[in-house]
């Protein structure tokens, strides 16, 4: 169904309308939508723990995978967006329904006794510093599902309104997607600083530079293809969201090298979240001492500066997310427990570790909300609005606050039902537990997951560009959604089984 090109321009005009003036809606809807992520979480894995259903991983187990981690989500946006709760509420049911059933019974390996160490095979490697913990997967890869889902979605009218991005204040569920994906890329882009300081290396500011702009560079082409194709192609586009020029492939291009810079006032500040904070809070000072945010909000666009001044401003306020991110990468990853003091009784250092990461992550989370708090309170705080368009301190402390409480979500489930995991005493059984008490698709959007989002922003287009998005139907729209989440699916999954992995 293409679009008639003599109506093309009345029809861009209607679809820039539809997407722009927009106020979004509550913190605490918001809040409830983003939960059935964790929930699907737990059906998951009480059907993997208690009925091993995707061991082995076979057509029906991808189908149910599919469903669960990608209809859900889908239906929690669309079908069921008026109703998150009881959306949440049927898939509790459900997990409540699989646990009850008699579990199901398989053989188990042999397991070697705790003082039977040193007896293992030498191919069964000692444990490292870093983890590759169950539940960042699940964190990661359900946020880049919603993402990928909201993207296309926001164009139809099954997806409210209030959902997709507001015009200036407010909060809406796609403002916390924007924040969410740089916020993870800050958890993952801890990795390699942990690595260096259990080496005990200090890399200088050239080589850390060096190394962010080979990372920066394949962002930067793609912000610019991304800039060629939407004013080569008449693309309807919202210039208030990032500016003329600016697309989000810009923001994250320009993050590592930033992050490098800032890496070094840490002989200064405690922590890359007290890193964060301090940029946050200058950010804010300056948007309300000075002209910047009138200059932002209503400044005319007659030079390159002021042409994209909301994406060039609003950089410093994701820049202070990917590093609030980072903060928790660092706490997040390492092994809280050296082997040689756990290997004694993997079932108490398990146990101690488990319990320390909860501590740590809940104590996180409730700093963060309680800095939202007063940043927004009006009878407590400083009564300030979050803005994503500017991405301003509240803005920055919410998108902190709901990631903490979403990961700590994902590690109740992973410490209730997979607790054996932290118990590993060797990369090979680590590596088996993983694979159980992660889900195939979540995987496979983890490794290749700004390739599919660039397929995703692919898609997105060519469906724009085919089928009149504002006049679809319902069903129509379901439709379309499932075969492009499929279609995504199918090619993560796929790339995966080749073990493909695409660095950009």
């Amino acid at each position: 169904m293409a679009i008639d090109s003599t109506t093309t321009q009345s029809y861009k005009q209607l679809k820039e309308d539809f997407v722009s003036n927009l106020s979004g809606g509550s913190v605490s809807e918001i809040a409830q939508v983003c939960a059935v992520a964790p929930v699907v979480s737990l059906v998951w894995s009480v059907l993997q723990a208690r009925q091993s259903f995707f061991r082995p991983y076979t057509p029906l187990g991808y189908a149910i995978d599919f469903l669960l981690n990608v209809g859900a989500l889908l239906l929690s946006v669309t079908l069921y967006s008026s109703a998150p709760l009881l959306l949440n509420l049927l898939l509790l049911t459900v997990a409540a329904f699989v646990y009850l059933v008699p579990a199901h019974t398989r053989k188990k390996k042999p397991q070697l006794p705790p003082n039977a160490q040193s007896k293992k095979s030498s191919s069964e490697q000692p444990l490292g510093v870093l983890s590759t913990k169950p539940f960042l997967t699940n964190y990661r890869g359900n946020m880049l599902i919603v993402t990928c889902i909201c993207i296309l979605a926001v164009d139809f009218r099954l997806f409210p309104r209030r959902f997709a991005k507001v015009e200036t204040w407010g909060t809406s569920l796609m403002d916390m997607g924007v924040g969410s994906f740089v916020f993870s890329a800050g958890v993952v882009a801890s990795r390699p600083v942990l690595k260096e300081r259990a080496e005990g290396k200090a890399a200088p500011l050239r080589t850390r530079l060096k190394k962010s702009l080979r990372h920066s560079l394949p962002l930067l082409v793609l912000g610019f293809i991304r800039l060629l194709s939407v004013k080569g192609l008449d693309y309807a586009e919202h210039v208030t969201e990032y500016g003329v020029h600016w697309n989000f492939f810009f923001t994250l291009g320009f993050l590592p090298p930033f992050v490098a810079l800032f890496q070094s006032a840490l002989k200064v500040l405690p922590s890359y979240a007290g890193l964060a904070l301090l940029l946050g809070v200058v950010y804010q000072v300056l948007l309300e001492t000075t002209s910047l945010k009138a200059y932002i909000l209503t400044g005319p666009r007659n030079d390159l500066l002021s042409m994209n001044r909301e994406g060039i401003f609003s950089f410093f306020g994701y820049l202070a997310i990917f590093l609030a991110g980072q903060d928790t990468g660092m706490l997040v990853l390492p092994r809280s427990l050296s082997r040689s003091i756990s290997g004694s009784n993997n079932k108490t250092s398990g146990t101690v570790q488990r319990r320390s990461l909860l501590l740590n992550m809940t104590g996180w989370s409730l700093v963060w909300i309680a800095l939202y708090f007063f940043a927004t309170d009006y009878k407590y705080g400083f009564g300030l609005s979050v803005s994503r368009r500017m991405a301003n301190l509240p803005y920055m402390l919410w998108v902190a606050a709901s990631n903490a409480v979403l990961l700590l979500a994902f590690y109740l489930v992973d410490a209730l039902l997979f607790p054996s995991f932290y118990s590993a005493q060797d990369v090979k059984t680590e590596k088996e537990l993983y694979d159980m008490a992660t889900s195939k698709v979540l995987r496979a959007y983890n490794r290749n997951g700004l390739a599919i989002f660039l397929l995703a922003n692919l898609f997105t287009g060519l469906v724009n560009m085919t089928v009149p998005t504002l006049d679809v139907g319902r069903v129509a729209t379901v439709g379309i959604l499932v075969a492009y989440m499929g279609a995504l699916t199918a090619v993560a999954v796929g790339l995966d089984e080749y073990n493909v992995t695409i660095k950009l």
